[in-house]
């Protein structure tokens, strides 16, 4: 979504909204996405192929301060900050729980300083293999599964969108948007409040292609026994890259303006590559855990 500068620069500071990855990139890992994903799943997903990527970046449309209502309803489940985040909330079962884990802890405003992005992964997760589970008992032909396939590639489409903000290290952190100047920064890492959206929209949009996404995407493999623990598990991996961001950005930046460094220029493949492979994952898993 194409926001004024003036709006990415202040709502950081005033909702504590989390600027997106560009649609560039969440286009790009969702096409990825669909290029490795197996062939065993059934013919109408694949040929929603431009439905799905189109979905990707769509609850980023959402984030209107016009529509309150709906705008705080979806707004803390873009990112997770880690460092804030209580030993042991992690484990409750669902997002009620973990936010009363968060309360119990003290945090100042638990659903702002905490984030949901880990639950809202599972929780669409968890609707798009209920539906999967309902299309195969559905009659074929009939109009049941026809809106079932519906349903199934708009919950898929979504679920892509948290999948790739998970990858982006900025959704994992409190250093979401520049070094969060209340904490030490001895390596001198940045602290422009621009650095976000910089960094995923311009540099993405103007040096990314589809190839160098696909380049760094790799097949889903057998679906794993517990899927909420690759799930956190792909974003503890996203969170222990953000200090390697930062370093990117101090020494070869991250500007969308001329030649991109390879170093930079490999970072944001990497990670959008990264998105497109959990998000492959995630989309085969669900076929799979489907047919019990």
């Amino acid at each position: 979504m194409t926001q004024p500068l003036t709006l990415l620069l202040c709502l950081p500071l005033v909702t504590g909204w989390t600027p997106p990855w560009g649609r560039d990139g969440h286009e790009m890992a969702a096409r990825a996405a669909m290029e490795v994903l197996p062939a065993e799943v059934p013919t109408f997903f694949h040929e929603a192929t431009d439905q799905l990527v189109w979905l990707d970046p769509e609850p980023d449309r959402w984030r209107d301060r016009r529509y309150r209502a709906m705008d705080e309803a979806w707004a803390y489940d873009h990112y997770i900050d880690f460092e804030n985040i209580p030993e042991g909330a992690l484990d409750a079962p669902d997002r009620f729980g973990y936010l009363g884990e968060l309360y119990a802890a003290g945090l100042r405003n638990p659903a702002r300083d905490g984030g949901f992005l880990p639950y809202r992964i599972e929780e669409l997760y968890q609707r798009l293999v209920n539906g999967w589970r309902r299309w195969r008992s559905a009659a074929p032909g009939s109009d049941e599964r026809a809106w079932l396939e519906a349903r199934i590639i708009n919950d898929a489409g979504i679920l892509g969108h948290y999948v790739t903000d998970g990858s982006q290290p900025h959704h994992t952190t409190i250093h979401f948007n520049g070094w969060d100047e209340d904490t030490p920064n001895p390596e001198g890492f940045t602290e422009e409040r621009g650095f976000h959206s910089r960094f995923e929209s311009g540099f993405v949009s103007a040096h990314l292609e589809q190839g160098d996404v696909r380049e760094h995407t790799s097949q889903p493999g057998n679906a794993p026994s517990d899927v909420r623990y690759e799930v956190l598990n792909f974003l503890f991996e996203s969170h222990e890259e953000v200090e390697t961001l930062y370093r990117v950005d101090r020494d070869f930046g991250f500007e969308p303006r001329g030649r991109p460094a390879p170093e930079a220029h490999a970072f944001a493949a990497e990670r959008l590559g990264a998105g497109a492979t959990m998000l492959a994952e995630l989309w085969w898993w669900a076929w799979l855990e489907s047919a019990d």
